[in-house]
């Protein structure tokens, strides 16, 4: 095999083969199962040792177009797992475009269309959701790297609080940061803490109830004792069981009264500030000192894509601030020195043009629309004898079990939910699975793709009941 530069009139052919198996695929996510055939076979099929002779581009596409049939319809309107969006038109054009242009968003010099547009996009971000224009933000690959923006600025903040710069001289000398949360703090926000030398340990878990939202007047006693030492605050918009909100308003009263660092993980929930009949859910945001989202959920653009807001950006800088010879800012955006990343994709082309194509009313038009949608999952729930509805549908998520009547053995639920959990994946119409919210085994199908409609969501309960009648 040659040179790939002796094959690259290979290159616009790729580029039509892709085109044609992407628009193949993207026309089965109406009504195509959900779940894909099994992509163990496929990876056998076509693993074994590298080949010392390849067979080009074109070869190794079809190849690839051949696997196909074992991918999720991740992006369609019944995938209800994972809270996922989808890609909306004008996103994934520009996430095509940002591959074909290939910029690295790190710098200026680097890419000036890339952070340029990183800082509309971010700009435009804080509009959506009503935070104050002068807070820093940035793109990332996702929730657990916006949470690690988020929370690295915090322990800047709590080591210049001690007299130490924790970026130059670590934690030499430091106390624990105490770090107060509830039952809602998410594996990303642990992760995040772990990665930053925090510890996971260090979370105190004030829970008020089963649910597990965060204990106010617990989090008042603890703020109390530590007598004017900073700590931490993990609040949640959005829990990934339930839906439901930490009272985060109620949480920044105490945050600017005993002088804490309050950081708002609002993976989905952050996307209620831009809907009218929701925001109130979500009242209080704009008073933290750190909030983070994704979006590869409710913006709908392809994975990754995340985003980190902080109130001070001197925390922000000074957590990522690197150095080199050839590194130059040029008093522009200097991205890679505003995160953890130095090679950056240009996931701006992405956010920008999908809010660009849809503005602030699509955006809350779509928002509204699932959030009636979520509603319409719930009535059915409970109109059903042998269901119940675990929680209040706040959001988009819908917490539920099946209960039938007379049956009231906790283990026997578990288990009947469970196999008919196993048996929504196979079945593959659509697609969510089980987890455990107050000590119930349940589902909780979220409502965020860009696609999804009465349609989509009516077959939820429909498969439940059926498939519950087959395998009790």
């Amino acid at each position: 095999m040659p040179d790939p530069l002796d094959l690259r009139s290979e290159h616009e052919p790729a580029l039509e083969l892709a085109l044609a198996e992407a628009k193949a695929f993207l026309a089965t996510l109406d009504d195509g199962l959900v779940r894909g055939r099994d992509a163990d076979e496929v990876a056998d099929a076509i693993g074994g040792s590298l080949p010392d002779d390849g067979d080009g581009a074109l070869e190794a596409l079809r190849e690839l177009s051949a696997m196909r049939g074992a991918a999720t319809l991740s992006p369609g309107p019944r995938f209800f797992h994972f809270v996922t969006g989808g890609a909306t038109p004008a996103a994934l054009g520009a996430d095509w475009l940002a591959s074909a242009l290939d910029q690295n968003a790190f710098v200026w010099t680097s890419s000036p269309l890339g952070t340029r547009l990183e800082a509309v996009a971010t700009n435009w971000l804080k509009e959506l959701f009503r935070l104050p224009a002068e807070w820093s933000g940035i793109l990332t690959t996702g929730a657990t790297m916006a949470n690690f923006v988020g929370l690295a600025a915090a322990r800047r903040w709590y080591g210049e609080r001690h007299g130490v710069d924790v970026e130059a001289d670590g934690y030499a000398g430091l106390p624990p940061i105490p770090v107060f949360g509830g039952g809602y703090v998410h594996a990303s926000a642990e992760k995040a803490l772990a990665m930053l030398g925090v510890g996971t340990a260090r979370i105190r878990r004030l829970e008020a109830d089963e649910a597990g939202r965060l204990d106010i007047d617990a989090l008042q006693e603890e703020l109390e004792r530590l007598d004017g030492r900073p700590a931490i605050l993990l609040a949640t918009a959005g829990e990934v069981n339930a839906g439901d909100f930490d009272a985060i308003e109620r949480i920044a009263e105490l945050a600017e009264r005993f002088g804490a660092w309050l950081h708002v993980d609002g993976a989905f929930g952050l996307f209620a500030r831009a809907s009218e009949s929701a925001a109130g859910l979500a009242a209080g945001i704009e008073r933290a000192d750190s909030v983070i989202a994704d979006g590869h959920k409710w913006l709908n653009v392809p994975y990754e894509c995340g985003f980190a807001f902080v109130r001070e950006p001197s925390y922000q800088a000074g957590a990522f601030t690197a150095g080199a010879p050839y590194l130059t800012t040029e008093d522009r955006p200097a991205w890679g020195f505003l995160g953890p990343e130095m090679s950056r994709r240009a996931r701006s082309f992405a956010t920008w043009a999908t809010l660009r194509a849809y503005g602030r009313n699509g955006y809350r038009a779509m928002i509204e629309r699932h959030l009636a949608l979520a509603q319409r999952v719930g009535e059915q729930v409970e109109a059903a004898s042998e269901l119940q509805l675990l929680a209040p549908v706040k959001l988009n998520v819908v917490c539920f079990r099946l209960h039938p009547p007379g049956l009231d053995d906790e283990v026997a639920l578990d288990e009947l939910n469970r196999r008919v959990g196993a048996a929504v994946i196979e079945d593959g119409r659509v697609y969510f699975g089980t987890t455990v919210y107050r000590g119930h085994v349940c589902f909780r199908p979220a409502i965020v793709n860009w696609l999804t409609t009465e349609r989509d969501v009516d077959l939820i309960v429909e498969t439940v009941r059926e498939l519950a009648a087959v395998t009790a």
